[in-house]
Protein backbone atom coordinates (compact mmCIF):
# COMPACT_ATOMS: atom_id res chain seq x y z
CA UNK A 1 0.00 0.00 0.00
CA UNK A 2 1.38 3.47 -0.82
CA UNK A 3 2.85 5.38 2.12
CA UNK A 4 3.38 9.08 2.78
CA UNK A 5 6.85 10.64 2.47
CA UNK A 6 7.94 14.19 3.13
CA UNK A 7 8.28 16.60 0.25
CA UNK A 8 10.98 19.30 0.48
CA UNK A 9 8.54 21.78 -1.05
CA UNK A 10 6.15 21.21 1.84
CA UNK A 11 3.38 18.71 2.40
CA UNK A 12 3.77 15.07 1.49
CA UNK A 13 3.61 12.80 -1.51
CA UNK A 14 2.47 9.23 -1.87
CA UNK A 15 5.28 6.73 -2.08
CA UNK A 16 4.93 3.80 -4.47
CA UNK A 17 5.46 0.42 -2.76
CA UNK A 18 7.69 -0.53 -5.72
CA UNK A 19 9.81 2.62 -5.57
CA UNK A 20 13.51 1.82 -6.00
CA UNK A 21 15.85 2.35 -3.10
CA UNK A 22 19.26 3.93 -3.43
CA UNK A 23 20.56 6.32 -6.11
CA UNK A 24 18.35 7.08 -9.10
CA UNK A 25 19.90 6.47 -12.51
CA UNK A 26 18.64 6.88 -16.06
CA UNK A 27 18.10 3.13 -16.26
CA UNK A 28 16.14 3.14 -12.99
CA UNK A 29 13.83 5.82 -14.34
CA UNK A 30 13.34 4.00 -17.65
CA UNK A 31 12.50 0.71 -15.94
CA UNK A 32 9.93 2.53 -13.82
CA UNK A 33 8.49 4.17 -16.94
CA UNK A 34 8.25 0.82 -18.72
CA UNK A 35 6.50 -0.72 -15.71
CA UNK A 36 4.03 2.16 -15.72
CA UNK A 37 3.32 1.77 -19.44
CA UNK A 38 3.00 -2.01 -19.16
CA UNK A 39 0.41 -1.49 -16.45
CA UNK A 40 -1.50 1.62 -17.53
CA UNK A 41 -0.51 2.43 -21.13
CA UNK A 42 1.48 5.18 -22.82
CA UNK A 43 -1.17 7.85 -22.25
CA UNK A 44 -0.82 7.38 -18.49
CA UNK A 45 2.86 8.29 -18.54
CA UNK A 46 3.76 11.75 -17.27
CA UNK A 47 6.85 13.15 -15.62
CA UNK A 48 4.83 13.65 -12.43
CA UNK A 49 3.67 10.05 -12.30
CA UNK A 50 7.16 8.87 -13.13
CA UNK A 51 8.55 10.90 -10.24
CA UNK A 52 5.98 9.32 -7.94
CA UNK A 53 6.94 5.86 -9.18
CA UNK A 54 10.57 6.34 -8.17
CA UNK A 55 9.63 8.36 -5.07
CA UNK A 56 11.62 11.41 -6.06
CA UNK A 57 11.01 15.06 -6.84
CA UNK A 58 10.27 15.56 -10.57
CA UNK A 59 13.44 17.62 -10.91
CA UNK A 60 15.43 14.45 -10.26
CA UNK A 61 13.81 12.87 -13.33
CA UNK A 62 14.72 15.86 -15.50
CA UNK A 63 18.38 15.45 -14.61
CA UNK A 64 18.40 12.11 -16.40
CA UNK A 65 15.74 12.62 -19.09
CA UNK A 66 14.89 16.17 -20.20
CA UNK A 67 11.31 15.53 -21.31
CA UNK A 68 8.66 12.92 -22.00
CA UNK A 69 9.90 12.41 -25.57
CA UNK A 70 13.29 11.39 -24.19
CA UNK A 71 11.56 8.94 -21.86
CA UNK A 72 9.63 7.37 -24.74
CA UNK A 73 12.81 7.06 -26.81
CA UNK A 74 14.50 5.45 -23.83
CA UNK A 75 11.69 2.93 -23.40
CA UNK A 76 12.04 1.84 -27.03
CA UNK A 77 15.75 1.45 -26.36
CA UNK A 78 15.08 -0.57 -23.20
CA UNK A 79 12.59 -2.94 -24.85
CA UNK A 80 14.78 -3.62 -27.90
CA UNK A 81 17.69 -4.39 -25.59
CA UNK A 82 15.81 -7.61 -24.76
CA UNK A 83 16.23 -8.85 -28.36
CA UNK A 84 19.43 -10.75 -29.10
CA UNK A 85 20.62 -12.01 -32.49
CA UNK A 86 23.23 -14.79 -32.51
CA UNK A 87 25.17 -13.93 -35.65
CA UNK A 88 27.40 -17.00 -35.24
CA UNK A 89 24.60 -19.47 -36.02
CA UNK A 90 25.53 -21.35 -39.24
CA UNK A 91 21.83 -21.92 -40.00
CA UNK A 92 20.74 -18.43 -41.03
CA UNK A 93 17.14 -19.42 -41.77
CA UNK A 94 16.65 -21.08 -38.39
CA UNK A 95 18.22 -18.09 -36.64
CA UNK A 96 15.84 -15.67 -38.36
CA UNK A 97 12.97 -17.86 -37.17
CA UNK A 98 14.34 -17.72 -33.61
CA UNK A 99 14.59 -13.93 -33.86
CA UNK A 100 10.96 -13.81 -35.02
CA UNK A 101 9.78 -15.92 -32.08
CA UNK A 102 11.82 -13.88 -29.61
CA UNK A 103 10.42 -10.65 -31.03
CA UNK A 104 6.86 -11.93 -30.64
CA UNK A 105 7.52 -12.95 -27.02
CA UNK A 106 8.98 -9.51 -26.38
CA UNK A 107 5.83 -7.94 -27.83
CA UNK A 108 3.58 -10.04 -25.61
CA UNK A 109 5.61 -9.02 -22.55
CA UNK A 110 5.26 -5.34 -23.38
CA UNK A 111 2.15 -5.02 -25.59
CA UNK A 112 1.47 -1.40 -24.68
CA UNK A 113 5.04 -0.35 -25.40
CA UNK A 114 5.35 -2.05 -28.80
CA UNK A 115 3.91 0.89 -30.82
CA UNK A 116 6.85 2.95 -29.52
CA UNK A 117 9.25 0.65 -31.35
CA UNK A 118 7.59 1.63 -34.62
CA UNK A 119 7.50 5.36 -33.91
CA UNK A 120 10.59 6.04 -31.76
CA UNK A 121 13.05 7.46 -32.36
CA UNK A 122 12.16 9.34 -35.57
CA UNK A 123 14.36 11.73 -37.52
CA UNK A 124 17.61 10.58 -35.91
CA UNK A 125 20.58 9.45 -38.05
CA UNK A 126 21.40 5.76 -37.71
CA UNK A 127 24.73 6.43 -36.04
CA UNK A 128 23.09 8.64 -33.40
CA UNK A 129 20.45 6.12 -32.38
CA UNK A 130 20.79 4.13 -29.13
CA UNK A 131 23.03 1.09 -29.47
CA UNK A 132 20.26 -1.34 -28.53
CA UNK A 133 18.12 0.03 -31.40
CA UNK A 134 20.92 -0.62 -33.90
CA UNK A 135 22.01 -3.94 -32.38
CA UNK A 136 19.41 -6.12 -34.21
CA UNK A 137 20.50 -4.54 -37.51
CA UNK A 138 24.14 -5.42 -36.81
CA UNK A 139 23.23 -8.96 -35.77
CA UNK A 140 21.07 -9.77 -38.79
CA UNK A 141 23.49 -8.20 -41.27
CA UNK A 142 26.42 -10.10 -39.74
CA UNK A 143 24.42 -13.35 -39.77
CA UNK A 144 23.43 -13.03 -43.42
CA UNK A 145 26.71 -11.75 -44.84
CA UNK A 146 28.54 -14.59 -43.09
CA UNK A 147 26.05 -16.96 -44.71
CA UNK A 148 27.03 -15.60 -48.12
CA UNK A 149 24.39 -12.97 -48.82
CA UNK A 150 25.58 -9.86 -50.59
CA UNK A 151 25.62 -6.70 -48.48
CA UNK A 152 22.69 -5.25 -50.40
CA UNK A 153 20.58 -8.39 -50.15
CA UNK A 154 21.33 -8.79 -46.44
CA UNK A 155 19.89 -5.33 -45.89
CA UNK A 156 16.83 -6.17 -48.02
CA UNK A 157 16.23 -9.28 -45.91
CA UNK A 158 16.58 -7.35 -42.65
CA UNK A 159 14.04 -4.77 -43.77
CA UNK A 160 11.60 -7.40 -45.03
CA UNK A 161 11.93 -9.41 -41.81
CA UNK A 162 11.28 -6.54 -39.44
CA UNK A 163 8.55 -5.05 -41.61
CA UNK A 164 6.79 -8.40 -41.29
CA UNK A 165 7.48 -8.74 -37.55
CA UNK A 166 6.22 -5.27 -36.68
CA UNK A 167 3.13 -5.81 -38.79
CA UNK A 168 2.49 -9.22 -37.28
CA UNK A 169 2.76 -8.22 -33.63
CA UNK A 170 0.67 -5.06 -34.10
CA UNK A 171 -1.98 -7.14 -35.84
CA UNK A 172 -1.89 -9.82 -33.14
CA UNK A 173 -2.23 -7.26 -30.37
CA UNK A 174 -5.37 -5.95 -32.10
CA UNK A 175 -6.99 -9.39 -32.21
CA UNK A 176 -9.40 -8.73 -29.37
CA UNK A 177 -12.35 -11.05 -28.79
CA UNK A 178 -15.41 -9.07 -27.74
CA UNK A 179 -17.35 -11.93 -26.15
CA UNK A 180 -14.99 -14.81 -25.21
CA UNK A 181 -17.81 -17.01 -23.89
CA UNK A 182 -19.96 -16.65 -27.01
CA UNK A 183 -20.11 -19.73 -29.26
CA UNK A 184 -21.30 -17.88 -32.36
CA UNK A 185 -18.18 -16.50 -34.05
CA UNK A 186 -19.97 -13.50 -35.56
CA UNK A 187 -21.14 -12.46 -32.10
CA UNK A 188 -17.83 -13.41 -30.50
CA UNK A 189 -15.90 -11.00 -32.69
CA UNK A 190 -18.56 -8.30 -32.76
CA UNK A 191 -18.94 -8.71 -36.53
CA UNK A 192 -22.70 -8.33 -36.25
CA UNK A 193 -22.03 -4.60 -36.37
CA UNK A 194 -20.79 -4.89 -39.96
CA UNK A 195 -23.56 -4.69 -42.59
CA UNK A 196 -23.73 -8.06 -44.34
CA UNK A 197 -24.24 -6.40 -47.72
CA UNK A 198 -20.99 -4.46 -47.38
CA UNK A 199 -18.82 -7.07 -45.64
CA UNK A 200 -20.00 -10.47 -46.88
CA UNK A 201 -16.51 -12.00 -47.01
CA UNK A 202 -15.47 -10.86 -43.55
CA UNK A 203 -18.74 -12.15 -42.10
CA UNK A 204 -18.37 -15.46 -43.95
CA UNK A 205 -14.82 -15.91 -42.66
CA UNK A 206 -15.83 -15.36 -39.03
CA UNK A 207 -14.83 -18.94 -38.02
CA UNK A 208 -11.37 -18.47 -39.56
CA UNK A 209 -10.93 -15.08 -37.92
CA UNK A 210 -12.07 -16.45 -34.57
CA UNK A 211 -9.54 -19.29 -34.79
CA UNK A 212 -6.62 -16.84 -34.98
CA UNK A 213 -3.46 -18.25 -33.38
CA UNK A 214 -0.66 -15.70 -33.11
CA UNK A 215 2.14 -18.24 -32.77
CA UNK A 216 0.92 -20.35 -35.70
CA UNK A 217 0.35 -17.23 -37.80
CA UNK A 218 3.91 -16.09 -37.14
CA UNK A 219 5.31 -19.46 -38.21
CA UNK A 220 3.23 -19.47 -41.37
CA UNK A 221 4.44 -16.01 -42.29
CA UNK A 222 8.05 -17.00 -41.64
CA UNK A 223 7.56 -20.12 -43.80
CA UNK A 224 6.46 -17.88 -46.67
CA UNK A 225 9.27 -15.37 -46.12
CA UNK A 226 12.05 -17.95 -45.77
CA UNK A 227 10.77 -20.09 -48.65
CA UNK A 228 10.69 -17.01 -50.84
CA UNK A 229 14.24 -16.08 -49.87
CA UNK A 230 15.54 -19.59 -50.47
CA UNK A 231 13.77 -19.88 -53.81
CA UNK A 232 14.93 -16.45 -54.98
CA UNK A 233 18.57 -17.13 -54.20
CA UNK A 234 21.04 -18.34 -56.78
CA UNK A 235 24.75 -18.83 -56.31
CA UNK A 236 27.09 -17.19 -58.85
CA UNK A 237 30.48 -18.68 -59.60
CA UNK A 238 32.16 -16.74 -56.81
CA UNK A 239 29.84 -18.31 -54.29
CA UNK A 240 28.13 -15.26 -52.84
CA UNK A 241 24.42 -15.78 -52.29
CA UNK A 242 22.44 -13.26 -54.30
CA UNK A 243 18.71 -12.73 -54.54
CA UNK A 244 17.49 -13.11 -58.08
CA UNK A 245 15.38 -10.11 -59.13
CA UNK A 246 11.66 -10.86 -59.44
CA UNK A 247 10.12 -10.86 -62.91
CA UNK A 248 8.76 -7.47 -63.91
CA UNK A 249 5.43 -6.92 -65.59
CA UNK A 250 5.77 -6.15 -69.26
CA UNK A 251 3.88 -3.24 -70.66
Amino acid sequence: MPTETSDPRGGSRRRSPNAPRGPITRETVLHAALDLIDRDGVDALSMRRLAEAVDRDPMVIYRHLPNKAAVLDGIAELVLAELDVDASDPDWANRLRVVARDFRRLALRHPRAIPLLVTRPIGIPLGSQPLSVTKPLEGVLALLTRAGFSDTDALHVYRALFAYLYGHVLNELQEVVERPDETDDVLRLGLYRLPLADFPTVRRLAPVLAAYDGAAELERGMDILLTGLTTAMHTPGRGSATLAPPPRNRR
